[in-house]
This record gives C-alpha cells, structure tokens and sequence, in this order.
C-alpha cells in the first residue's frame, strides 16, 4: 500500500452515482465545497429531476436568506447531470449512493474501476455491507473506502469513513480530510457490521424492545423516560419514523454478520408489527397511531410527601443525592446525610427510595423502591418523566409515599414492572458496554463514539461520557445483575469494561 499522501482539492471532479435523496444531498454539499460535481443515476431522466428539484430547495433556503442568490447559480452550475458513465472519464473521487446491495454495489465499483483513471478514490455510501466485501474483485481494492454519510446530508454533520481489510490508509485519510474541507464531522471506523452509528445503537430499541415482550410498560411510558434522560425521541417513536421494516431488517442483518450473537437478535415484537403491516408513520400505525394524536405517558397524581413517615437520611453521591440534599435543605427538614453508603438515595425510617444497582426492588427487601438513574445533562427546565418500581413486598403506604417524594423532587414518576436495570441505567449501560466493545475490537476509539452518537443520531450523550458521569463500576453492576436475572450471553461485560472496572478497583 502507498504510504505518500493523497489530496483531493477543491475544484477537481467528483462523480456521484445515485440521485435520490441522499446522492443529490452529496452532490450538493460537494458543488458548495467548490467542486465540479457529475450526477449520474441509471434512471432515464432522474438525474436531471434531482437537478431541478435541488434548485427549488437551494431557492427556498436563499428566501430565507441563508444562502445568497450568487451562491445558489454557483452551486448549480457546478453541477452537470450526465446520462452515462463514461462522461465521467478524469473524476477524482467517486462516491456511490445506490440501493444497498453487495452485488449490485460490486457491479457498479468495477465499472467505475474501468472508466475512471488508475489515481481515482471510489468511496461508498454503504451504511451496513462490509467494505472488504465490496472491494473482493477490484483491481486496486486499496482505492475503495466507505464514505458513510447521514440523512439530510447537508444537515448532519457526522461522516463514518470506514476502512477495509485492503484501503490505503493515504486514501483514508484524503477522505477524512475531504469530508472535513466539507464542513463535516469524520470519524475514522474498521469495517465491521453495522460500523460505528448502526452497531452501537442497538440497545437503544433492542433493550425497549426486550421491556414491551416482558410486559413491563406501555411503549407511551419507555418513551417518556428515555426523553427523561435527554433523548430527543424516545425508541418506540423512532423506531416507527425509520420504519420497522427498515429498523428490523438493518437488526438481522447487524445480528447475522456477528454470526448470530446473541447481543443482537431481533424481536418478536417487531416481528410481530413487521409481519402485520404495522410499519409506523408511513402505514399510520406502528407503536402508536398517527391520525394527529399520540399517547403521553401515564404519571401518578402529584402530592406532598409525609416526613413524618420517619427519619429522613440521604444515603450516597451523584445527581440524585444532590437533589435530595438540596430539595430538603431548600425545605428545612431535618435530615442525616451518609455519603459513604454503598447506594444511593433516601431513607424514610425503615422505608427506602434507592437508585437502581441493576437489581429488581423484590432482592433488596421489603419496603424498597428503586429508580432509574437521574443522568446529568442540560435540561429545558421542563420536569423528567423517571421510571420506578417497588418490591412486591412493600406496604401500600409506601408504594403511595414513593410517587409524591418524585413528583416532590421535579420528577413525573413513571411505574414500571420490577425488572432489573428499569428503563435509563439499562439502556444506557448496554449503549455503552457495546461501544467499549467497539473499541477493544479496533472499530473506533473513544471520542470517534461518542461523536458519531451525537452526530449521527442526536444523543445527549456520548457512550464515554456517560461512564464518565456514571462510573465504570456502577455500570457493570447493572450489566451483571441483568445478566444474573437472563442467564444468557446478551448481558455479558465487554472485555474492555471490566478491565477498566479492574483498574479503578485497583487505584481505590
């Protein structure tokens, strides 16, 4: 493989193959970059139409004055729609928005091979199929790269460029470098299924998907905490604007090039909408039915809480205690503080409110109630729907008092089953135990993750920031208490996570 440099500048040519949504979306970002851009789709006629309708947009957005008019007749003149492949003769870079398909990807990348000079990067668009795979056949394979972009292109800021077994690590980085000339965010990613965004976002609806087959909340509920937490849709509402169909069908393709782990098997319950047509928004029915009203998640009725129950004793650190201390403070009652216990809540004489370990509230003893975990992040001010749950064994009376200390606290309470992890500290310990998997298998390193989840798909968050927030240690003893309670490999603890559980156990 060369290890010179390789450069592509503003001006020279760029082929896009494709002129959907997303091939127009390149197109453009390209032609606003300063490049001549070719556009080409096998389509009779559909090249020219994507032309024309990106002079509408690019019109729209100089009415609003974002752009000027001499900026919109610059980037459609850099523009050409050309009816046929050899046109492009001399194209620097080629990238390939096409159906996702290998062998219908492999076909096109070896004719672009043939057309294009021996010096040209060809650059795929692919979201899901292995980059080695699509270079099996080339004749300089070291010259494909994936260029992963996000839709609406011009929009999102994040580009995976991901790199097969046999991409020049020069013609990777003259794309990281491009996309970066682009006004983009590119993170650097090994070719492995589902890349950066699609592998580590899994559990975001696998561990949703997992709560609706247990029955342990309606999906109007999962959502509300989730939203909680930060995320600005929560997964059943997702996963009905990107489609089941779709959702499900990037999930078995995710779990079957992992060789049918079990971290990533699909859902009965999507199955199930899958199977009955229930697709989401483009059906009007998925998780909820869109005929201009949606379901908001259940809260309990608001009330004071009773200290007078029993002593009031604050137990632990982190942004739970914190609020407890100050909502007490701020009120004058009296109450103890032990920062050094080993959870992290409140006591009201032999009654306990604690922060979820993982465990379910039924193992902890009898009057027990847990909650989901209070992450940091910039709230809107507005009050955090929070799940809870309480131990069979508890008296009505606290099972009562546990809604009004929440609602007491800014919290919307949100009762769930009593399953292990709730709602947050599942999800998020399982988003990021994929991504340290992700790092110790080389797909990425830790800030490349936590980019791609904000950039890619809007997170509050990135996976290392939450650990951070968190502590390694809290977070492996939720996935070890839901692995305990599923007794499978779904749960396990990522090599690199216990490692560095070790670490910190060992530094005190």
């Amino acid at each position: 493989m060369s290890a010179a440099p390789i450069s592509i500048v503003p001006g020279t040519t760029v082929l896009v193959v494709g002129a959907g949504i997303m091939g127009a979306g390149i197109a453009q970002v390209a032609a606003q970059a300063g490049h001549s851009v070719l556009l080409f789709d096998a389509r009779e006629g559909a090249a020219a139409a994507a032309h024309q309708k990106l002079a509408g947009t690019l019109d729209q957005l100089s009415a609003k004055g974002k752009l000027s008019p001499q900026q919109v007749a610059d980037t459609l003149a850099r523009i050409q729609p050309i009816g046929a492949l050899a046109e492009a003769v001399g194209a620097t870079l080629a990238i390939e928005v096409i159906v996702e398909q290998v062998q219908a990807k492999r076909d096109l990348l070896q004719q672009l091979e043939a057309v294009l000079g021996e010096q040209a990067i060809l650059a795929s668009n692919t979201s899901s199929i292995s980059v080695t795979a699509l270079a099996n056949g080339l004749q300089r394979p070291e010259r494909l790269v994936g260029m992963h972009f996000f839709n609406p292109v011009p929009l999102m800021k994040l580009v995976e460029v991901v790199s097969g077994l046999c991409t020049d690590p020069a013609v990777a980085e003259a794309v990281f470098a491009l996309a970066a000339a682009w006004g983009k965010v590119p993170v650097h990613a090994r070719s492995t299924p589902g890349f950066i965004v699609n592998r580590i976002a899994r559990p975001y609806y696998a561990e949703t998907l997992a709560l609706l087959q247990q029955n342990a909340a309606e999906p109007a509920v999962l959502d509300a905490c989730l939203r909680g937490a930060g995320f600005r849709m929560g997964p059943c509402e997702l996963m009905d604007l990107i489609g089941h169909d779709t959702n499900f069908a990037v999930t078995q393709s995710v779990y079957e090039a992992n060789f049918f782990d079990k971290r990533f098997v699909p859902s009965l319950v999507q199955r199930a909408l899958v199977d009955g047509g229930l697709l989401g928004r483009k059906s009007g029915r998925g998780f909820f039915r869109y005929d201009g009203t949606a379901p908001a998640g259940a809260a309990d009725e608001p009330g004071l809480p009773s200290p007078a129950l029993g002593e009031l004793v604050v137990h632990g650190q982190g942004p739970l205690a914190d609020r407890l201390v100050a909502a007490l403070s701020a009120e004058g009652w009296d109450f103890a503080r032990q920062p050094d216990s080993d959870w992290c809540g409140l006591a009201v004489g032999s009654a306990q409110l604690r922060q979820t370990d993982g465990r379910c509230a039924a193992a902890l003893g009898q009057d027990i109630a847990v909650v989901d975990w209070v992450l940091p992040r910039a709230g809107s001010g507005a009050a955090e729907a929070l799940a809870w749950a309480a131990s069979g064994a508890a008296s009505s009376a606290w099972q009562a008092e546990v809604p009004r200390w929440l609602h007491w606290l800014g919290f919307v309470p949100q009762r769930v089953a009593d399953m292990p992890g709730l709602v947050v500290a599942r999800t998020v310990a399982m988003l990021v135990n994929e991504a340290a998997d992700a790092v110790q298998q080389g797909v990425c390193d830790a800030e490349g993750a936590d980019l791609a989840m904000k950039l890619g798909v809007n997170y509050p968050a990135g996976p290392f920031e939450w650990l951070a927030d968190v502590g390694v240690a809290a977070a492996v003893r939720v996935l070890q208490a839901l692995d305990a309670h599923e007794r499978g490999e779904r749960y396990r603890v990522s090599p690199w996570l216990q490692q560095a559980a070790w670490r910190e156990a060992a530094h005190g």
